[in-house]
């Protein structure tokens, strides 16, 4: 790998997969004069971001020190990964890959073994946080794997991120993501269903929301969500309720492999199956609301 900490050499960076999180890193990255190759499914989307456009994962990995991927789910990953044009076709020694997406701890470990074999090092690192916040450079890093490879990729991480947290071995990280993920989903669930029901009861939409952002149930969350909740048609899809129900999916099932209790997990599940069923997949987690109120898209 190119030298990371002296002068103003810096890693070669390729971002596998340039949707709303993609992009907005490969953009950071080049703004802070990283050379990145980016490759996505839909070739537009990755010129969108300035970067070098690769036309397969082997071509994007190949001109690479640092892997970046960020996808939508597990089988995306490991489409990427495989065959004669994907990741680890391109890998060369001394390589990291930083897999970012949401994806089970198990398909991270299963991934690796690949990794390793072409002589490079995979780090589970997903991240917490949305576009505005990898456009501060404030993300937090869940990362499992290699503690030196961690190393290796901090002046890529620290560009990106305010917290990167070592968890532990492989898999780690993506257990993390899941946990968190977890707990969001039952903020967003609760606070839909408060909001509805002061609603309900006379109180006016904006008050209330004002009273949940100032109040002893303030949290992050809550603030950074209020133009989503107040004004839905005018703020961009952040996280999509269909994602959210994946994400949900990876968290009951890692919860039954290793015996851990998730009743509120269920329940969120069941309410925002519902909601998908109605039409609102495609729409941010923040349309729950209006879900509950009997909307439809």
């Amino acid at each position: 790998m190119s030298a990371t900490g002296a002068g103003d050499t810096k890693p070669r960076v390729a971002v596998i997969g340039t949707g709303r999180m993609g992009a907005a890193m490969t953009v950071r990255l080049r703004a802070a004069g990283f050379p990145v190759t980016a490759y996505n499914r839909t070739p537009a989307k990755a010129e969108a971001t300035g970067a070098t456009v690769a036309g397969t994962p082997r071509e994007a990995a190949t001109a690479a020190d640092v892997v970046l991927v960020s996808l939508a789910d597990d089988a995306a990953v490991r489409r990427v990964y495989g065959g004669q044009d994907g990741i680890v076709a391109g890998l060369s020694g001394g390589t990291v890959v930083l897999e970012t997406s949401t994806v089970g701890p198990e398909t991270v470990i299963a991934l690796s073994r690949g990794v390793e074999k072409a002589g490079a090092v995979l780090l589970d690192a997903p991240v917490s946080g949305s576009v505005s916040v990898v456009e501060q450079g404030a993300l937090t890093v869940m990362a499992g794997g290699d503690a030196a490879a961690l190393d290796r990729v901090r002046p890529v991480l620290d560009v990106l991120a305010a917290h990167v947290v070592p968890l532990g071995p492989l898999g780690t990280g993506a257990a993390m993501k899941l946990a968190v993920n977890s707990l969001l989903m039952g903020l967003n669930q609760a606070l839909a269903e408060a909001l509805v029901l002061a609603e309900r009861a006379g109180v006016p939409r904006e008050s209330a929301y004002e009273v949940f952002a100032s109040g002893a149930a303030a949290a992050p969350f809550v603030r950074y969500k209020k133009d989503a909740y107040l004004h839905p048609d005018r703020v961009p899809v952040a996280f999509t309720l269909e994602l959210v129900a994946k994400d949900l999916d990876l968290a009951l099932a890692l919860a039954e492999r290793v015996g851990a209790p998730v009743r509120q997990a269920s329940a969120n599940r069941q309410s925002v199956g519902e909601a998908v069923e109605k039409g609102f997949g495609e729409r941010d987690l923040s349309a729950l609301a209006e879900f509950l109120r009997g909307g439809l898209t």
